[in-house]
């Protein structure tokens, strides 16, 4: 309770800057599916200036309403006031689950899964095992399966399955010395890297071998908490930062890198934020050190362009990850990587940084508007003529998958470090 009364009076001071100038309206993809006011970002903050009154009044209606958002960012990104929407967003959730609790399905999720790590590694390996019992592959180029059976939860999704066997199995830690680059990263994998994406993780390690980077890759990590925390869910967040804190605080290394858009930005701007008085201070000194695999490239490995290779011309188009351009201006960076390959050529689409409409959990509970988003992304993918979507968020290939096989589309859709990795062998 003493941390919720806290998040409240910070929630309080925050509010007041909204000045309910309307600039996220012509931003927030929500809104542009939706038209509807309540959507938007200056709606929400309106309901939420009554929020004292409002918990008591009617709490579950504003936590459905505050549900309805992407936690994308483009809102504080543009806002001329400044004001910090998702960290408002995430603190109003926290104060009103703390109120009226979680839904059992959450509960079971992020308190009875994702709050324990090595059980949560043993559920998937599970679901890994027999998931080709249910499912059934649609598109070999970009990669999807779908549900052999109908189901209400699934509907018409195109997915992406867990990878055979994780990555965390594959390589359970790496303890090894800087070499010419006389540095030294510590490598956060994420969940969805680790489960679904593993060839992200190894091409990271391959890509910084490459450049004489050493690598501390510590076992048994657990997720950045960013689900637990966009669902409300305080405690199960500080249980899974305390867990990933000590196994990094103690680590030998200059930088900890990830490949994932949404860890980054969860370690570098949520961790030091959100952190209880315990950990705020070794959050925040992670979070100084955290960057992203493409800028860790650019700014400390000093990237420098392959040579020729061989290989066929490749046109790729790049889709900006909300939480990497919006929440930390990293944008140039992945471009540079890929213009540093042979054989890709790199076109732009329309809107690289409109949100593709994943948003996590968001996907799951409003899926028509998610796929109305996507859909709209799709085209924009295709529209380019593109052989390959790269993106740095594994979160976005997921729904950027969906979107495109669902479109009919033979587009491979794949991470920078991947092609860059690729070209190695070349």
């Amino acid at each position: 309770m003493e941390e919720l009364a806290r998040l409240m009076r910070e929630l309080e001071d925050q509010l007041v800057v909204c000045m309910r100038c309307g600039m996220c309206q012509s931003v927030c993809p929500v809104f542009d599916q939706t038209g509807r006011e309540a959507d938007v970002a200056r709606g929400k903050l309106a309901l939420l200036s009554g929020l004292m009154e409002s918990m008591f009044d009617d709490p579950e209606g504003v936590y459905q309403r505050l549900n309805k958002c992407l936690l994308c960012g483009s809102c504080t990104a543009n806002c001329p006031s400044g004001v910090s929407v998702q960290e408002i967003f995430l603190k109003a959730r926290a104060i009103l689950t703390g109120t009226i609790g979680l839904s059992p399905a959450k509960r079971l999720i992020l308190k009875g899964m994702l709050a324990n790590p090595a059980l949560f590694d043993r559920l998937t390996e599970w679901g890994a095992r027999f998931q080709k019992i249910f499912t059934r592959p649609v598109n070999d180029i970009v990669g999807t399966s779908c549900a052999r059976v109908m189901s209400p939860l699934i509907q018409d999704r195109h997915f992406r399955t867990l990878a055979p066997v994780s990555f965390h199995r594959q390589v359970p830690s790496i303890e090894r010395p800087a070499g010419k680059s006389g540095l030294k990263v510590a490598l956060f994998t994420g969940c969805l890297i680790d489960k679904m994406f593993p060839a992200i993780a190894h091409s990271t390690i391959k890509v910084l071998d490459h450049f004489g980077v050493g690598i501390y890759l510590p076992e048994n990590q657990g997720c950045c908490g960013i689900p637990a925390l966009a669902g409300g869910d305080l405690p199960t967040f500080q249980k899974l930062l305390a867990h990933n804190l000590k196994h990094f605080e103690t680590g030998d290394f200059d930088v900890l890198v990830t490949a994932c858009a949404t860890c980054t930005s969860t370690i570098h701007e949520v961790w030091p934020k959100m952190a209880d008085q315990r950990n705020r201070k070794a959050a925040a000194r992670l979070a100084r050190r955290t960057m992203d695999i493409n800028q860790f490239l650019v700014k400390e490995a000093k990237l420098r362009p392959l040579t020729d290779s061989k290989g066929k011309i490749r046109t790729v188009t790049y889709h900006d990850p909300c939480h990497l351009k919006k929440s930390l201006r990293v944008f140039n960076e992945p471009r540079a990587v890929i213009n540093a390959i042979p054989g890709c050529k790199l076109t732009e689409m329309a809107e690289p940084d409109w949100c593709c409409g994943m948003g996590g959990s968001f996907n799951l509970q409003y899926y028509d508007i998610s796929k109305g988003i996507g859909q709209k992304k799709a085209a924009q993918i295709i529209d380019t003529g593109a052989d390959v979507l790269a993106t740095g968020c594994p979160a976005c290939m997921i729904q950027i998958c969906d979107m495109l096989s669902q479109a009919g589309a033979d587009i491979a859709v794949r991470h920078p470090v991947e092609l860059f990795a690729e070209a190695l062998d070349e």
